[in-house]
Formats: structure tokens, C-alpha cells, sequence
């Protein structure tokens, strides 16, 4: 019974996506290249083609007949495990040729052919992008100079043999981190033979500027800097670990991997993102007589980066704000004035948003809402205030109060004066009794 619930389970997954194992093919953007002299220079045109990236064994017919096709073909690297668990209809394929640079280097496989053709395979999807290297074995000789100076053609309807050289995926493409925050930057990499002279790099570029982080040389076990365990390297693990987010480690950083000829990338950006903290200068109830006046304060105080939204709303019945039915929609203030952006030591912003409120008893029972929105937010940040407006007091009141105060001012007087009295004759008498 268990084996047949698992089954069914497995079958609503896989219905209406494609499951990884199921992937035989997907369609491709093939960016191809024509490279000619002009003039004494070197210009390159690209040429968009339609292209099939598909799966399978060297004979196999293409899926679409019409487009060129990458049939990639059984090795030790399998590029569907690197995008195992997604669903692909999600996923944009990018195909290139990749250019050696004029570097020959025997690919350590067993055929006849010594010499490959080079194409990049560029996978991307809102959660990873994965980057693999398509080695295609050619009986042409080694050019001797730039290959794409001398790249064969490719027809059409062509069928392009090839397997997995490498592959390089970061499943961390972009990284929002608030201040403080340790994190780590996914870089993981696969080659198809043993004992590879990898050379792994992490390199962090921002305003023009690259410094370089970490860096690892296979062949002669050398590492410089720090950030990369050199134990997860010999499983192809190269992640970065950020112990403490600051503003300065803002910035594009590159995981590279280098085999000879071959050298691949991905980058990371990687931002600060602070929410704000937000305040009001007064409490969930504001008590004021008519025509009274207050300064309304809306402290919105250390977010990254500098944008920010601060909006004031009033609702005529604050019971019905809570409801989600039937209550009346908030209007927003127009009075509402804002101060200049200030820049806090830690490159942080601050920014307050103020009015001043009159009182007036038709307005006593509103609900006065600051509502901040931020990047960092997934959800405004919202403060709330009631107002409470009271009668102002009436003269009567007022000459009844201030003859309650000259009552309490005479009975005052009245008990000190009994006071001294009694003081003054006790001592008097305190005296008589004296025999001397």
C-alpha cells in the first residue's frame, strides 16, 4: 500500500511539469558568432538562432528538425542534476561558442580526435544560474592561433555531438542581507575527470574597483585569503562565508574556475538592505481640547538604501479600520511636510514625516495611520493613533473652579494661623512652669 501511495505521489508531482528525469530536451537562444577583419580590425557579428538543447545517445534524431541541435550525449557529468527540482518551462537557455583564446591543451580523454570545439551552456532561474562547458571532439587539427578566427560553420539543421566537460552553479544569484547578518555566497563546481589542476577564485567588484578575496591553485595546493573551506573544495564545494554583512561588502562577487583551457564564472550581487524603524512622537491616544494644536511626528530611523515612502492616512471611525469588510477606505493627508534625509554614521538614513493637527470635536474618534514602505519591507510598517477631542471648559466652569481655589487658599490660611496660636501658647506656658 505504501509503495502504491509513493507512486501516486510521484505522479501528481510530475504532472504538469516536467521532472527532472523526464528532461530530454529544451529550447535554446544559440548567440553564434562571425568573426572577420574590417578595415584592420576585428569585428564580431552575432548571429540569434534557434537551437535544442537535448539529451541523449550519439545517433539519436533531433526533437526539432528545424533548429540546430546540441545532443548532449552520456558522461560523468549529468547537467539535468544541476537543475534538478525545478520546473524548466522556468528555465532560460543560453548557448555560445566558447573561445579557448589560442591555448591547446589535450582534453585528458581516450579518442581519436585530440583537438574539441568549445561551447558554453548558460542555464538561468530566478533561484540559481549554472554555467556548463560543452566539448565537441573535431578531427580539424589545432588552428595554431585564435580558434574564432577559424570556427567551422554550423548548418541549420545541424547535429552537434557533444558531452559535459564542466560546470559551474551558485544558487544564491542574488543576496539581499541586512546589516550584520552572516552569510554565504554559493559557488559549486564539477569536472568530468580526476584530480583536475583546478584553479578557484573569488573576486568582489564595486564602483570600478575588483579585489580579489580568495584564491586556490589545485597544482600547487597554494590558498591565499580566506572565506572558502579547504576541505569542501576537494567535493567541488567553493562557497564564500560573509561573517558580518557591512555596507562595504555591498558589490558584484565572481566565483571563477579555471581548468586549462577552459575558465567559468558566475556572479553574485550581493546588497544591504535595512528596514526602518518606525516611531511616533505620540501615544495610541491623543487627548486635546478644541482648538488645540500638536505636532504629529513620523519617525522612520536607520534603513538602506535611501528610498523610502512615508504616507499619513485618516479614517473617520476607528472601530471600522479593523474590519475587513464594509469599513470605509482611509484618505491620504495632504498637509503632511517632510524633513531632509539624515545620514547616520553607519551610512544608515533617517527621515520623519510631520503635520500639525488642530483639534475640532468633529474629528474626535479618528484613526491617524503613518504607513512606511521600504524595499526591505515585504509589507508597509503601519503606527496608528486615535484622537479624542474634548469640550473646551465653560467661563462658569472656569469661575467655579477659581473660586474652589480662593476656598482652599482661606481654609489654608485659616489652619496655619490656628497653628502658630497653638504653637505660641504652648511655648508660653512651657516657660511659666519653669521654677527658675
Amino acid at each position: 500500500m505504501s509503495l502504491i501511495l509513493k507512486i501516486l505521489s510521484y505522479l501528481c508531482l510530475c504532472a504538469g511539469v516536467r521532472c527532472v528525469q523526464q528532461v530530454s530536451w529544451l529550447p535554446c537562444k544559440f548567440t553564434d558568432e562571425n568573426v572577420f577583419m574590417k578595415d584592420g580590425l576585428t569585428e564580431t557579428q552575432h548571429i540569434h538562432r534557434e537551437a535544442m538543447l537535448q539529451f541523449g545517445q550519439a545517433g539519436d534524431p533531433p526533437v526539432n528538425p528545424h533548429a540546430v541541435t546540441f545532443l548532449i550525449t552520456g558522461s560523468k557529468l549529468d547537467l539535468r542534476r544541476f537543475i534538478k527540482g525545478v520546473e524548466v518551462d522556468r528555465l532560460d537557455c543560453e548557448l555560445r561558442r566558447y573561445s579557448t583564446e589560442g591555448i591547446y591543451v589535450r582534453w585528458p580523454f581516450k579518442e581519436e580526435q585530440e583537438y574539441n570545439l568549445w561551447f558554453s551552456c548558460i542555464l538561468k532561474h530566478a533561484e540559481f544560474t549554472v554555467t556548463g562547458f560543452l566539448r565537441q571532439p573535431s578531427d580539424q587539427p589545432p588552428p595554431g592561433q585564435q580558434d574564432y578566427r577559424s570556427w567551422p560553420a554550423i548548418e541549420d539543421r545541424e547535429t552537434l555531438t557533444t558531452s559535459v566537460a564542466m560546470v559551474i552553479k551558485t544558487k544564491t544569484p542574488a543576496v539581499r542581507a541586512s546589516l550584520g547578518s552572516q552569510q554565504k555566497l554559493h559557488c559549486q563546481f564539477a569536472v568530468d575527470h580526476k584530480a583536475p589542476n583546478v584553479t578557484v577564485e573569488w573576486h568582489r567588484q564595486h564602483r570600478g574597483e575588483r579585489t580579489r578575496l580568495f584564491s586556490h591553485n589545485g597544482r600547487t595546493g597554494r590558498s591565499e585569503g580566506s572565506g572558502v573551506g579547504q576541505r569542501s573544495l576537494a567535493d567541488g564545494d567553493a562557497s564564500y562565508s560573509l561573517p558580518f554583512a557591512k555596507m562595504t561588502s555591498e558589490g558584484t562577487y565572481i566565483c571563477s574556475v579555471s581548468v586549462i583551457p577552459l575558465f567559468g564564472s558566475v556572479e553574485i550581487s550581493f546588497h544591504i538592505e535595512e528596514p526602518p524603524r518606525v516611531s511616533l512622537n505620540i501615544g495610541p491616544t491623543l487627548s486635546l481640547q478644541e482648538g488645540g494644536e500638536q505636532k504629529v511626528s513620523c519617525d522612520a530611523e536607520r534603513y538602506y538604501p535611501l528610498d523610502v515612502e512615508i504616507v499619513w492616512y485618516v479614517q473617520d471611525d476607528a472601530a471600522a479600520a479593523g474590519r475587513r469588510v464594509g469599513a470605509p477606505l482611509p484618505k491620504e493627508l495632504q498637509n503632511v511636510l517632510l524633513s531632509s534625509h539624515k545620514h547616520n554614521q553607519d551610512n544608515t538614513y533617517s527621515l520623519t514625516a510631520f503635520f500639525y493637527l488642530k483639534a475640532s470635536l468633529k474629528d474626535s474618534g479618528r484613526q491617524y495611520t503613518c504607513s512606511v514602505s521600504h524595499q526591505s519591507l515585504r509589507m508597509p510598517v503601519r503606527k496608528s493613533f486615535i484622537l479624542m477631542v474634548e469640550e473646551p471648559s465653560s467661563w462658569m466652569d472656569n469661575l467655579f473652579f477659581g473660586l474652589l481655589v480662593v476656598v482652599l487658599l482661606v481654609v489654608l490660611l485659616v489652619l496655619l494661623v490656628v497653628l502658630l496660636r497653638y504653637l505660641h501658647s504652648a511655648r508660653k506656658q512651657a516657660v511659666l512652669k519653669k521654677p527658675y
